[in-house]
């Protein structure tokens, strides 16, 4: 699929991120398979999903563009969506259209910047990347180092951002204002109210993954919601 393309059927879209971890009831490529499937049937444009099993599960089920990331766990680095050369060539093989990375300026393995592991990604798999931020600075540096698209996945999960309960529309609508490459939001959007409104500031798309694909978390929402006094 062609990188103009494959961002032109995004634009204005959702993408629904189908992950599951071990532990969860829905833990397995065949869940993954099925809400993505049901992601696309309910007018999703993409999907975003993670590690090589469920994105070459995904990939043989749908024809949608698939934005592909690698969640690792190395001792020593905090930097975890697809933080090596090898872990996205590992998805890039597997049918990833696009690489998702960790695009923040903590240090990442290999002795390996973002900027030099956006370079390598792109050049090794051929694919584009989404460079997955947390701040302003980090977006439009991920921009600067050739990246095809930022996303504000990491807002609020890194020791630089504060913790939100409520999206990062902010850093969306900076982002929006500077960059000249996609902005993708993601980030605790939970209804389709904050979609449209991220929209509204200027995102190019939007990737919306826990209010839809964790019932558990949904579940959970709803009955905090209804004990509360």
């Amino acid at each position: 699929m062609k990188e103009i393309s494959l961002f032109n059927l995004l634009r204005h879209s959702l993408v629904v991120s189908c992950q599951s971890f071990p532990g969860e009831p829905l833990y397995g490529s065949e869940f993954m398979v099925a809400m993505a499937k049901s992601a696309i049937s309910g007018g999703a444009a993409g999907i975003r999903a993670n590690g090589p099993a469920d994105i070459q599960a995904i990939r043989a089920a749908i024809a949608a563009p698939l934005i592909g990331l690698y969640k690792i766990d190395l001792p020593g680095f905090a930097v975890r969506i697809t933080p090596t050369l090898q872990s996205a060539q590992e998805i890039a093989a597997a049918g990833a259209d696009v690489i998702a990375l960790d695009a923040t300026f903590r240090p990442h393995p290999d002795h390996c910047t973002a900027a030099e592991l956006i370079r390598l990604v792109q050049q090794a798999t051929g694919r584009p990347v989404l460079a997955d931020i947390a701040t302003l600075e980090e977006g439009l540096a991920a921009q600067d180092a050739g990246a095809d698209a930022v996303s504000t996945t990491l807002s609020g999960y890194t020791d630089d951002t504060p913790e939100h309960e409520e999206p990062d529309f902010e850093l969306i609508e900076n982002l929006s204002h500077r960059l000249t490459i996609p902005l993708i939001a993601e980030g605790r959007i939970i209804t389709p109210g904050q979609a449209r409104h991220a929209l509204e500031l200027g995102a190019f798309a939007v990737v919306v993954g826990t209010a839809i694909t964790r019932p558990w978390r949904i579940t959970e929402q709803f009955v905090k919601e209804m004990n509360c006094q």
